[in-house]
């Protein structure tokens, strides 16, 4: 009896693991967000118009921050690192942070190193933020950074904010991911071609009116490197002259676009909602000193229309000799017709003469009939 364990002997291992659990102690989740595995994978905060800055109670261990529909409007610098205004330096509080996803908060304005003190972060999204102004430094302290999604966050901010787009992609040698869709743009930042790890570039819902030479060339990866994939579905792409190089690039490297086949044309007017990838590349000829393709509307329907105008004259050619070809075969038969015609129109002028002469002759008119109700007299009644 003495050898035989006691029933609470094989329990103690495990009672000293959970007392030790719960000895420790756990941060806090911060006030008005909710938080999601441990340690903290995930911590999600939407509070609404109440939240105008980063909470700064986030949990160190934190892996993935959401914060959606707040009023941030202002992101300044080290906002992630303990405060507004830190310098670049500032002290890291969020080392795992791997994922930052601020979407709908009204942003404004990211100042430069907004994102100091975030060394793990793998993923940005600022989309749906009507961004006015971008420091050129915005992104300065993100060495990892490898998705950045801008969707629907560049329209309102004009040329200025895309030449500050421009110089803060410049230090994210690693990004992989590129989202651009969504912004009106005009033309693509020439930094957002120039990543050498960049893997897709999404500029769908754009203003591009094409791709020119120099953007197609910086799509290109030295020494045989595959390119990345680029998405252009939904842009107003002009079908004129200016659109030769992107059409030859489209025909080689296909597979790089993914939305090819949902490419269509805006202008010109004769090549509406045509398939550019359908264009035959030999039409699409510049006029004499338009070398950058202002007047291809001209250039590209001349040569339809007066191919349908040669068309159409052929075929009312073919329907005239027809037609004669029938009038001969037939001259007897349409003698015949017109020689009886004219006998009949004779005819019957002739019966509408007789009756016209009897009518106006009084002697031959007819006595009028008497009227209803009187009695007939003969001329000896003596009445």
């Amino acid at each position: 009896m003495a050898g035989r364990p006691g029933p609470r002997g094989p329990l103690l291992p495990a009672l000293v693991l959970v007392a030790a659990a719960l000895s420790r102690p756990a941060a806090p989740c911060p006030f008005q967000c909710y938080c999601f595995g441990s340690p903290r994978l995930l911590l999600r905060c939407a509070p609404g118009a109440e939240l105008r800055q980063p909470p700064r109670d986030v949990p160190a261990d934190a892996r993935n921050l959401t914060i959606v529909g707040a009023n941030l409007t202002v992101l300044r610098a080290a906002a992630f690192a303990g405060g507004d205004g830190e310098p670049a330096g500032a002290r890291v509080r969020l080392p795992l942070l791997a994922a930052l996803r601020l979407t709908h908060n009204n942003i404004e304005v990211v100042e430069d190193g907004a994102f100091d003190g975030l060394p793990s972060l793998a993923a940005l999204d600022l989309s749906h933020n009507p961004l006015r102004a971008l420091g050129a430094g915005a992104f300065r302290g993100l060495p990892a950074l490898r998705a950045l999604r801008l969707d629907h966050a560049l329209a309102r901010g004009g040329p200025a904010l895309l030449d500050a787009l421009d110089a803060a992609l410049a230090p994210l040698a690693e990004l992989r991911r590129l989202g651009l869709a969504g912004n009106a743009l005009r033309r693509l930042p020439p930094a957002a071609l120039r990543p050498p790890r960049l893997e897709q570039l999404d500029a769908r819902l754009n203003a591009l009116a094409g791709l020119g030479p120099d953007e197609l060339r910086a799509l290109e990866r030295d020494g045989g490197l595959a390119g990345p994939r680029l998405l252009l579905a939904d842009n107003p792409l002009r079908c004129g002259c200016g659109a030769r190089p992107l059409l030859a690039w489209l025909r080689n490297a296909t597979g790089r676009v993914p939305d090819a086949r949902r490419l269509r044309c805006a202008a010109p007017r004769a090549m509406l909602d045509r398939p550019l990838l359908d264009l035959d590349e030999a039409r699409l000829r510049c006029a004499p000193g338009d070398a950058y393709g202002r007047g291809e509307e001209a250039d590209v329907a001349g040569p339809e229309l007066e191919a349908s105008y040669v068309f159409f004259g052929l075929v009312l050619a073919l329907i005239g000799l027809i037609f004669l070809m029938v009038l001969y075969l037939n001259r007897r038969g349409i003698q015949r017709w017109m020689r009886n015609l004219r006998e009949a129109c004779r005819d019957q002028m002739e019966g509408y003469h007789y009756r016209y002469e009897q009518d106006a002759d009084p002697r031959r008119a007819p006595a009028p009939a008497a009227p209803a109700g009187s009695r007939a007299t003969s001329p000896g009644s003596g009445l």
